[in-house]
């Protein structure tokens, strides 16, 4: 299964175009999160990546929430956004869950969670997950900013070790994007906008 891995747009609508001419060349896609910008041009992405024919699997980010999310993508037949949920499709199990984790400094408009919460979500991730896509990354691994710090999730860590996917699709953390970690069986990769090639075995 030829997959295509990207996350992190910020409204970026060449980003997106280029992401569409991509696409032809793979079975599905995954994002991973921030099409917008602080909540604000969603539509930039999104109603670019509608041309998109692949099953594309999409899970909100800290800029814009899960609502947000699927009213944009209304009318898009090939996306399914998925937040605490799983999905099968082509036998392939996706497992998703967005928006910020830990809790960010930004404020009032990010889309955050506790680990807490996160936790509560992540119950719900089947042990027969294939992929766990999620837009912050685990905890010390593909999630160090500029500054040397580890910004990452102990939940979604935690959650690896115990179903240990094939793989994990993330974002968020912009100084970590093209990065792969690896963590048991399970490969980690911090895809970024400009899209990355994984053949899923």
């Amino acid at each position: 299964m030829d997959l295509l891995l990207f996350s992190d747009l910020h409204c970026s609508e060449l980003a997106a175009q280029q992401l569409v001419e991509q696409s032809a060349d793979y079975d599905h896609l995954i994002g991973a999160g921030d099409f917008a910008n602080m909540r604000h041009g969603i539509h930039k992405t999104i109603d670019i990546l509608k041309a998109v024919d692949k099953p594309t699997i999409l899970v909100p980010g800290n800029g814009e929430s899960v609502e947000e999310l699927r009213a944009a993508c209304a009318g898009w037949r090939n996306a399914i956004v998925l937040h605490g949920e799983s999905a099968e499709i082509d036998t392939i199990t996706y497992f998703g869950i967005g928006g910020g984790i830990p809790t960010t400094p930004f404020g009032a408009w990010s889309y955050d969670f506790s680990e807490a919460q996160a936790e509560k979500l992540l119950a719900n991730c089947p042990t027969n997950c294939d992929v766990l896509i999620t837009h912050s990354p685990p905890h010390g691994l593909g999630d160090m900013s500029s500054r040397g710090q580890h910004l990452g999730s102990t939940a979604i860590l935690a959650a690896i070790k115990r179903i240990q996917p094939q793989l994990i699709v993330c974002g968020h953390i912009h100084d970590s994007q093209g990065q792969t970690a690896i963590e048991g069986t399970t490969t980690i990769i911090n895809a970024g906008p400009k899209g990355i090639s994984w053949q899923l075995k």
